[in-house]
């Protein structure tokens, strides 16, 4: 069977690849014609690209008579151009002739992730190596989900602040003064194509001073759409600090207070049941003197 063996072909995505389709010397002339899928009865139906038609899109096809093979070339590959490809070549009597090439597109080359956290106020330095042959390259740290689709920091923000260093093939990026929006994805760049080579990839958590255990993930850092309201890290933080002594102290005066009332109230009882017993012992003076004198009469 055409299928049952396959020729491995692998590359990255973004990238490029070239299947080589090799068949008979008497097939020069013949149509030929690569598709997708397992499926040769309908393989010519549902071809992606042709000999009488070249160039579709991504792919193109060359047919070299003389090493008698076609070339089939692929570009801008993503991990979705993974698969079973089927080499044709059309007869006009009989089935056509086919080879199979199994394709795999593989996650863009050699990205390094790094986990980093930072606390809200202060610095904090991310390094960035990168290959040898970059080393005249202009160097930058971007922000976002991909590395396609994010924005260069050094350049557009002021806190951040980039050093090369040759010797070692690394840079180091410094942001001054970290905020709670910078908890995001950054990617050291050292080349504008982002060709295949080795790069790193930063995940930079950032956490509050008097919440070091409550770390803020780039999956909270995120704004509503269309929200009118602003975030203010350095308010949220005054706001805790004026709070928790609140707590503490409004009780602790309450406790004073009513400890201070019962005293006063205790006082008082004390002080009215002196004077109760001095009143009685006057009293209990008088009659004996009234006794006394009554004595003395008789």
């Amino acid at each position: 069977s055409c299928c049952d063996r396959s020729t491995k072909v692998q590359s990255h995505e973004t990238g490029s690849v070239s299947i080589s389709c090799p068949y008979d010397s008497k097939y020069q002339n013949n149509l030929k014609y690569i598709c997708r899928g397992n499926q040769p009865s309908t393989c010519l139906q549902q071809a992606a690209i042709t000999s009488d038609r070249k160039r579709n899109g991504e792919l193109r096809l060359d047919d070299d008579n003389v090493s008698s093979k076609f070339t089939v070339t692929i570009t801008g590959l993503t991990q979705k151009d993974s698969g079973l490809y089927l080499c044709g070549v059309h007869r006009s009597t009989g089935l056509d002739v086919f080879s199979a090439v199994e394709l795999e597109v593989k996650e863009w080359c050699c990205v390094k992730s790094k986990q980093l956290s930072g606390i809200v106020g202060h610095p904090v330095t991310m390094q960035c190596p990168y290959p040898p042959q970059h080393r005249d390259n202009r160097k930058f740290l971007c922000k976002g989900d991909h590395r396609n689709n994010c924005t260069d920091l050094v350049t557009s923000q002021s806190r951040f602040t980039l050093q090369d260093d040759v010797s070692s093939s690394s840079f180091w990026v410094t942001i001054t003064e970290l905020k709670a929006g910078d908890a995001a994805t950054y990617w050291c760049g050292s080349d504008s194509q982002w060709s295949v080579g080795n790069y790193t990839k930063i995940q930079l958590s950032v956490v509050f001073p008097q919440q070091t255990s409550t770390a803020i993930s780039i999956t909270t850092v995120v704004e509503p759409v269309g929200s009118q309201s602003t975030h203010i890290p350095g308010k949220h933080i005054k706001d805790a600090a004026l709070f928790h002594p609140v707590v503490f102290i409004v009780p602790a005066v309450l406790l004073i207070l009513i400890f201070a009332l019962v005293m006063v109230y205790k006082y008082k009882c004390y002080k009215a049941r002196g004077a109760g017993v001095s009143m009685n012992m006057n009293k209990t003076k008088a009659a004996e003197a009234e006794e006394v004198i009554s004595v003395s009469d008789v």
